[in-house]
């Protein structure tokens, strides 16, 4: 096993074995856990982001970013073969010592915490309900059961965090949830197939949206507003963090590889399918959160039902893939606070005491704060646009290995470039959108 050391550092930042024993994972369980990692939060915005950019740009932009993904993941990769890491933030600390594996491991924590935060707002917001723009949208145990105390975002929140949750957090080895991430994937596959058999029927009924293809700057978008949609796909795609606790648990390089490429394959074809019927059955009045349209009677067959199912699988689909991100989240706060402690799986106390911690806080955060849609794009914008892009081709220009070939330095570069220039356009265009509002 390798020492995780950065430039000569005396303890190891991450240690291998803090993600428990290696070589016993498969492919396919590899797979079902980085599907369960990209298809998160990411996939209700998507439909909005097709109303952005219009078809063609919205689906070529979905399988570009997947594309990048996978050429900054290769980087990790090859960089973790060659050096003594088997971390990102240790394969961060050879390229820039401890700072940079600092700065990284701070984004980590700001990008899984949030999307942690937002997973329980919108499994809230599923069951209990939710006031958008001065709308109350009921959740499905309101419409079943009528208003009552039980049935509150708190208390709700609360009995999944303890049953339905925790059990699950105290997996210790990221293997151990391929089941529940098998089950995942297949209700996001649920909330596709039911989203597109639901726009088919609408389209043969003439009851559908006609898509807009192409952009439309005749009314008050802009050309940089379209800029603000990239931070919600790269969001959707950033699962970077995941990719090392998930190796360390296969066998052979070249099998982490495969089932990075067709999990991103697999992701990039959901996303663009929920993505097109999505658009196709709500039209210009898609919201951000497409989940806010299945709050109504569709029209369709069984339209009350099939709402439900829609929303359901999607809330069902997020508690499952809450442990995994929790699972990064948790072993770089631990890393950062205990560098030098035994490895968290081995000390029971710290495990669990940790863990309750972060789901505690987590909790709270979700409850005090209704709404943080601006936020999920604030990180597409900030920490996970460095996990996913700028942070690898920063590793491949240093090339403390020696391995970055002439494509490596190019490619990197242009990853760069193109994060840094979409993110300060997409970062200033919502603050000038947001003072304008206010002014107005």
């Amino acid at each position: 096993m390798k020492p995780d050391t950065a430039n000569g550092a005396d303890a190891p930042l991450l240690p291998d074995v803090r993600h428990g024993p290696s070589g016993g994972a498969s492919v396919s369980g590899a797979v079902f856990n980085l599907s369960t990692s990209i298809i998160g939060a990411g996939i209700m915005s998507i439909p909005a982001t097709l109303k952005v950019l219009g078809v063609v740009p919205a689906v070529l932009l979905i399988f570009f970013i997947a594309f990048l993904c996978d050429v900054s993941t290769e980087f990790l990769l090859r960089c973790t073969q060659s050096g003594n890491s088997v971390t990102y933030a240790g394969v961060m600390a050879e390229s820039f010592g401890k700072f940079g594996s600092l700065v990284l491991q701070i984004c980590i924590m700001i990008t899984t915490m949030g999307c942690l935060i937002i997973y329980l707002i919108i499994i809230g917001d599923v069951l209990s309900g939710s006031k958008a723009e001065g709308t109350v949208h009921l959740g499905v145990l309101q419409e079943w059961f009528g208003v009552h105390w039980w049935n509150s975002r708190a208390v709700v929140l609360l009995f999944i965090a303890l049953f339905v949750m925790l059990p699950l957090l105290l997996l210790r080895r990221v293997e151990s949830l391929r089941f529940s991430s098998f089950i995942s994937v297949l209700l996001a596959v649920v909330f596709v197939v039911v989203s597109s058999a639901m726009a088919i029927y609408a389209l043969f009924k003439g009851t559908t949206r006609n898509p807009r293809w192409l952009p439309d700057f005749t009314g008050d978008v802009s050309f940089f507003d379209l800029f603000t949609a990239v931070p919600v796909v790269v969001t959707a795609f950033t699962f970077h963090f995941n990719v090392h606790p998930i190796s360390a648990e296969i066998k052979k390089h070249s099998d982490m590889t495969k089932a990075v490429r067709i999990s991103l394959v697999l992701c990039a074809f959901i996303y663009a399918a929920i993505g097109f019927f999505g658009y196709l059955l709500f039209g210009d009045s898609t919201m951000a959160d497409i989940l806010s349209n299945f709050d109504r009677n569709s029209g369709t067959p069984l339209g009350q039902f099939l709402d439900d199912t829609v929303r359901l699988s999607y809330a069902i689909h997020l508690m499952l893939v809450f442990p995994l991100l929790n699972f990064s989240l948790r072993i770089n706060v631990d890393g950062l606070l205990f560098p030098k402690s035994t490895p968290l799986p081995s000390n029971s106390t710290r495990f669990v005491v940790l863990t309750g911690f972060l789901l505690g806080l987590i909790y709270l955060v979700a409850i005090a704060i209704p709404s943080i849609w601006s936020f999920f794009q604030f990180l597409g914008s900030t920490s996970a646009v460095c996990i996913a892009f700028v942070f690898p081709g920063a590793i491949v220009l240093r090339d403390v290995h020696k391995i970055s070939t002439g494509r490596d330095r190019i490619l990197a570069s242009l990853m760069i470039i193109l994060a840094v220039i979409a993110s300060s356009i997409a970062i200033t265009t919502n603050v000038v959108n947001l003072i304008t509002r206010r002014n107005s």
